[in-house]
C-alpha cells in the first residue's frame, strides 16, 4: 500500500532495460517490478558461483536417455535405530513410498526398499506400476522395515531427543528430458558448517509437534546445506543495494539520502524498496527450504512448510534445489513477488501502521472499520510467523529498525487465550474476553455512523455440549459484540479458502469465512422472551438457508453461514429474556440457532419423492449397513411407500433378512436415467457425485438430462445427507456431499451450456 504509489510510473534503474523503452511505458509499480526481477536474476547467477557446488546435478540412466539433468528435489527420510536387537541398524521412517500418483496414460511411481540383511543396511530402487507397500508410519506409530518390529512415538522421540534421529536419502527427483524423472540415491557432496543459523527456540504453537523430536530451535528445522543457501543469499542483498543504488543514481533519481521509512523516493529509498522485496523472496525460499517439505506425489512437486497455520512433523521430506526451473527454486519465488507488485495498485499513497487495534481505533475520528479478529487458542501467529521474522530481521533490520527491533516478534500482547503466556486456562480466557470486549466497546462507541464495521470470522464450531452446538471462540466473540452493544444487520459467507489446501485435501474443512456487518443497537430496542426469539428465528432461517443453497454454500459451511442471519435475530433486542427471568447467553442462542437450521433443513424432506424419504432415514439410521428388514418394512409403510417398490428403484437390496443402501461405489457408471420408470431423487444425487468423480462436465451431462427443477432437489438432498454424514463421523460421504455442493455452479453453467443432449426427464 506504502511502497508502489511511491515509485508509480518511473522506469526501471537497471542498465538492462531502463534506456530500452520509450516515456509513459511503465505504469503503476511495473519499472519496480522490472528492478526485482533484474536483480533477484543477479543475485542467482552469484549465489551459483558461491554454493552451486552443492547442488549437483543427477546422472540419468541409459533407459532415460543418460547424460545429466537438473535436480528438482532430493526426497529424504528420518531414520532412527531399529528396536529390534536383531537388527542393528538405521531404519527409515516414511509416510508414502509413492513418487507420483497413477495418472491417465501413467502408472503409479514409487520407491521400492531393498533390505540387505548381511550388511543391516537399506538401499532403494524406482519401480513403475504395481502396489506400492504402505509406508512405515502412521498414526500410532512406526514399524520397523527389516524385521516388522512395532515402533512406538515414545522411542522415536526419545532418539530424536538424544540426537540419535538420522536421515537417509532415498531418491531424487530430476528435470528429465520431457518429463519429471527420478533416480536412486547417488552421493552428496560435504556441506560445509552454515555460516549463520537463526537464532531462538520455538514457543507455544510453534512447539507442538517438532520438538518433541528434539527440533526445538528455528535452526533446526533447516538442513545444513538449506542454511547456506539461506544465508548466502542473505548476504548477497548487502551487494545489491551497492548496484541498486549506483544505476539509480545513473537513471537520474535525486541521491537525497532520505530512506524509505522516513517518506523517501531517492536513490537510497528506491534501494531500500528492491531490497525490501529480495529480503520477501528469501523469506517464500525458507517456507520452501526447510526440512517440513513434503513431496506432493499428485502435482510432482515440493509441498511448502505452510501448508496450514502449524509447524508439522514430516518424515520424509523433499530438499528444493534453489537453481533448478522446477518448484521451490528461487527465481520462482522472486517471479511471484514481481507479479505482484506490477499489478499493485499504486494510485494514491496508503499509510500502514504497526499498532494495536483498540489503540488505533480511538485514534482515528470516525474511523470505517474492517476487521478479522483473533480466533480464540486456534491460531497463534505471533509463534509461528518467528520462522519467518529471523529472517527478516536479518535481512531488513537497517532498512526497518522499528519493525525489526526484537529478537523475536512481540508476544504478551497478542489477543488470544494462550495459557503457556498467562500460566492457565482461566487466565488466558480472562486475558481474550477482556481484550475482545475493550475492542468490541471502541467499535461501537467509534465507528462511522455512515457505515457498519465488518467483521471476518472463519471458525468452525466443534464442541458439542449439554446446550447443543457450539464453540469457545464463537461464543466468547460473539457474547463480546452484544454485550459492547452492537447489533448485526447483515451477513455473508465469501469463499476465502483454497480447496487444495492441505487440510482440506480428504476432509470437510471450511471454506469459506462469515462476514458480519456491524452497528450499534438502537438504544429504544426492545426486550424478546425466548419464545418470541424461536418465533423471529422461525421465520428468518428458512430464507436465508434457501439463499445460501442458491448461492451453493457448501454444506460445511452453512452452520456458520446461517450464524449470521440467527445473531442479527437475537442481537436485534436489547435482551432476551429466559423463562427465570435471566437474559439469554449467546451459547444458548447459538444452540437454538443451529436447532433452527436443522429444522429448515429437515422441512425440505417433504420436496422429496417418497423412496428417497425411507432412504433418507435409513442412511441415518443405518448407514450402508445391512438392517433388520421388518424395520425396512415398518419404515416404508411410514414413508408411504413399499419395501418392493424401494428395492425396484434400484437404491437397495434384501437379502435373507436384511436391507441395505447400495453404496455408490455400487453404482452403474454408465447408468441411463431414461431407462427408469421409478426414478428417485436419491439415485440422482448418488450418481451426479460418481459422475463428478470422473468430471464435472460429465456430472454436467447428467444434469442436463435430469433437468434443472430435479436437480436443485438432489442439490438440497446433498445438504441433508452431508448434514448426517458429518455428524456420525462418516467422513468419506460428507467430503462427497460437500464437493458436489462446491462444484454446482459450475455444474449448472456447463449443463445450461450443453444444447445437444436429449430432452430433459422428470419424476
Amino acid at each position: 500500500m506504502e511502497i508502489p504509489p511511491r515509485f508509480t510510473g518511473r522506469p526501471p534503474v537497471n542498465p538492462d532495460t531502463r534506456d530500452r523503452f520509450g516515456p509513459g511505458t511503465w505504469e503503476r509499480a511495473q519499472g519496480l517490478a522490472e528492478d526485482i526481477g533484474y536483480y533477484g536474476r543477479w543475485m542467482r547467477e552469484r549465489a551459483f558461483e558461491q554454493i552451486g557446488h552443492l547442488y549437483p546435478k543427477a546422472a540419468l540412466p541409459a533407459d532415460q536417455g543418460g547424460g545429466q539433468a537438473n535436480v528438482i528435489a532430493w526426497i529424504w527420510a528420518r531414520t532412527v535405530r531399529s528396536p529390534d536387537p536383531s537388527w542393528n541398524g538405521h531404519i527409515p521412517l516414511i509416510r508414502s513410498w509413492v513418487l507420483r500418483k497413477a495418472k491417465k496414460n501413467k502408472p503409479v511411481l514409487w520407491i521400492e526398499p531393498v533390505v540387505d540383511r548381511n550388511s543391516r543396511g537399506v538401499s532403494y530402487r524406482i519401480r513403475e506400476g504395481g502396489d506400492p507397500p504402505k509406508g512405515t508410519v502412521e498414526r500410532r506409530g512406526g514399524t520397523c522395515l527389516a524385521t516388522g518390529t512395532p515402533i512406538g512415538f515414545d522411542y522415536i522421540r526419545e532418539q530424536g531427543r538424544r540426537g540419535l534421529m538420522d536421515r537417509q536419502l532415498i531418491a531424487i527427483a530430476a528435470e528429465g528430458h520431457r518429463r519429471r524423472t527420478y533416480v536412486v540415491p547417488a552421493p552428496q557432496p560435504d556441506i560445509p558448517e552454515p555460516g549463520w543459523k537463526p537464532p531462538g527456540r520455538l514457543l507455544g504453537k510453534a512447539a507442538v509437534n517438532t520438538p518433541l523430536y528434539g527440533m526445538t530451535t528455528w535452526a533446526d528445522l533447516f538442513t545444513d546445506r538449506q542454511l547456506t543457501a539461506l544465508t548466502a543469499f542473505s548476504e548477497l542483498l548487502g551487494e545489491v543495494r551497492t548496484m541498486v543504488e549506483e544505476h539509480a543514481r545513473q537513471a537520474g533519481l535525486p541521491d537525497d539520502k532520505v530512506r524509505l521509512r522516513d517518506g523517501g523516493s531517492g536513490v537510497v529509498a528506491y534501494a531500500d524498496a528492491v531490497l525490501t522485496y529480495l529480503a520477501f523472496a528469501v523469506d517464500k525460499c525458507a517456507d520452501y527450504w526447510s526440512s517440513l517439505c513434503s513431496w506432493h506425489n499428485s502435482g510432482e512437486k515440493l509441498r511448502n512448510t505452510f501448508g496450514r497455520q502449524a509447524i508439522p512433523m514430516v518424515w520424509d521430506y523433499a530438499e528444493a534445489n534453489p537453481f533448478s526451473g522446477s518448484s521451490g527454486n528461487w527465481l520462482g519465488q522472486v517471479a511471484w513477488i514481481q507479479k505482484a507488485v506490477a499489478a499493485a495498485p499504486a494510485g494514491k499513497p496508503g499509510e500502514v501502521l504497526q499498532r494495536d487495534a483498540a489503540a488505533r481505533i480511538a485514534e482515528v475520528a470516525s474511523p470505517v472499520i474492517c476487521t478479522d479478529p483473533p480466533y480464540y487458542d486456534n491460531i497463534s501467529y505471533a509463534d509461528i510467523s518467528d520462522f519467518f521474522y529471523v529472517w527478516l530481521r536479518r535481512n531488513l533490520s537497517d532498512v526497518w529498525p522499528d519493525e525489526c527491533a526484537t529478537m523475536l516478534t512481540p508476544k504478551a500482547d497478542e489477543l488470544i487465550a494462550s495459557p503457556y503466556r498467562t500460566g492457565s486456562k482461566q487466565a488466558a480466557k480472562q486475558h481474550f474476553e477482556k481484550g475482545i470486549a475493550v475492542v468490541l466497546d471502541r467499535i461501537a462507541a467509534f465507528q462511522h455512523l455512515d457505515y457498519p464495521a465488518t467483521i471476518f470470522y472463519a471458525y468452525k464450531q466443534k464442541e458439542t455440549k449439554a446446550g447443543g452446538t457450539a464453540s469457545t471462540g464463537w461464543e466468547t466473540f460473539l457474547q463480546g459484540l452484544v454485550d459492547a452493544g452492537l447489533q448485526v444487520t447483515a451477513t455473508w459467507p465469501i469463499r476465502t479458502e483454497l480447496p487444495n489446501r492441505p487440510v482440506a485435501m480428504g476432509a470437510a474443512a471450511l471454506a469459506s469465512s462469515v462476514v458480519i456487518a456491524c452497528r450499534p443497537r438502537p438504544q429504544e430496542a426492545s426486550m424478546a422472551t425466548r419464545r418470541e426469539l424461536l418465533e423471529a428465528l422461525s421465520i428468518r432461517l428458512p430464507e436465508a438457508v434457501y439463499l445460501l443453497q442458491d448461492q451453493a454454500i457448501a454444506p460445511v459451511d452453512m452452520a456458520q453461514s446461517v450464524i449470521g442471519p440467527g445473531m442479527e435475530v437475537f442481537s436485534r433486542y436489547n435482551r432476551v429474556l429466559e423463562a427465570d427471568g435471566n437474559p439469554m447467553k449467546v451459547r444458548t442462542a447459538l444452540a437454538l440457532i443451529n436447532e433452527a437450521l436443522e429444522s429448515a433443513l429437515s422441512a425440505e424432506e417433504t420436496e422429496f419423492d417418497a423412496d428417497t424419504r425411507w432412504a433418507l432415514t435409513w442412511y441415518r439410521q443405518y448407514g450402508y449397513q445391512p438392517g433388520p428388514a421388518g424395520d425396512a418394512i415398518t419404515l416404508s409403510n411410514a414413508k408411504n411407500t413399499t419395501l418392493d417398490g424401494v428395492i425396484r428403484s434400484g437404491i437397495a437390496e434384501s437379502r435373507e433378512g436384511r436391507v441395505r443402501l447400495f453404496n455408490r461405489s455400487e453404482y452403474d457408471t454408465e447408468w441411463d436415467p431414461a431407462a427408469h420408470k421409478s426414478l428417485t431423487i436419491w439415485q440422482v444425487t448418488q450418481h451426479l457425485i460418481v459422475r463428478l468423480e470422473y468430471s464435472e462436465t460429465r456430472a454436467a451431462r447428467l444434469l442436463r438430462r435430469i433437468g434443472g427443477g430435479v436437480g436443485d432437489r438432489a442439490r438440497r438432498l446433498a445438504y441433508l445427507l452431508y448434514q448426517t454424514a458429518d455428524r456420525q463421523n462418516r467422513t468419506h460421504d460428507a467430503v462427497a456431499y460437500n464437493s458436489l455442493i462446491q462444484a454446482w455452479l459450475d455444474i449448472a453453467r456447463q449443463a445450461a451450456a450443453q444444447t445437444h443432449e436429449e430432452p430433459t426427464l422428470g419424476i
